[in-house]
């Protein structure tokens, strides 16, 4: 198992969103839930190689009468106040694509609210590099539990996220998003004469990205309806698919 230095990170809406599809115990990151800048920390690497991100939370009255456990850490400072605690029941599987570092460098731009959450960031990660080996042994002690002994203790695996159907979701959305750079590259080094655009409802491509074996470029318009750009070979294949689709020829 390789050590790597820890740092904090925020996580890719729409991965976040597959993964709460798949299970309902994904803490949200949602913007309408003001959650969309909840901090992760990582990355854990643990067995087969497998990137995990554990969620960082805030001090919470609630925190000071829980105790350490297998799936939650409290995050206590050199003067023994408690700042923050580590959920490793809802840790999530990772891949470089769908994190973003998040920068706790102090700018001279900072209202005093930012200043003051950018050193509670800061003190938190401390803790959590200068527990970086606790930190790796307490999430591989509690990935191998859930997936290997689920039924020694029903109350901490309900408390968990289903580490291997996550996992499956992020091997699911890394082949689609690579398919989908793929696609990008052959569709866009095309010469013009070679191409074809057709005008879409969202329910239209959604029927083309169901079909599949279509390379294609998909942007949305400012009347909301999606220009996709295809291979001029696959016009009559995909209008088939799309019999009432309208469409407009490369101009």
């Amino acid at each position: 198992m390789k050590k790597n230095r820890l740092h904090l990170y925020t996580l890719d809406i729409k991965y976040a969103n597959a993964l709460s599809k798949a299970d309902d115990r994904v803490m949200s990151v949602s913007p309408q839930e003001g959650k969309d800048n909840r901090p992760f920390v990582g990355i854990v690497v643990l067995f087969h190689d497998r990137k995990y991100c554990i969620p960082l939370t805030s001090p919470k009255p609630k925190h000071r009468n829980m105790k350490n456990d297998l799936d939650f850490s409290k995050i206590i400072d050199k003067h023994g106040k408690l700042i923050g605690a580590l959920n490793f029941n809802n840790m999530l599987p990772v891949s470089d694509d769908v994190i973003t570092l998040i920068t706790i460098k102090p700018d001279a731009s900072d209202t005093p609210e930012q200043r003051k959450y950018k050193d509670l960031l800061s003190n938190q990660l401390d803790w959590c590099n200068d527990n970086a080996d606790s930190i790796l042994k307490k999430a591989n002690k509690l990935y191998r539990f859930i997936t290997e002994t689920p039924e020694k203790s029903r109350n901490l695996t309900r408390r968990c996220c289903n580490f291997k159907k996550l996992e499956a979701v992020l091997d699911r959305y890394t082949e689609r998003k690579q398919q989908q750079l793929a696609n990008e590259q052959y569709i866009n080094h095309l010469p013009k004469e070679e191409t074809y655009f057709l005008k879409m409802s969202e329910s239209e491509l959604q029927k083309l990205r169901q079909k599949g074996g279509v390379p294609f470029v998909a942007k949305k318009d400012s009347e909301g309806a999606f220009i996709v750009k295809i291979a001029l070979a696959d016009k009559e294949t995909v209008q088939k698919l799309l019999a009432s689709g309208k469409n407009r020829k490369n101009s």
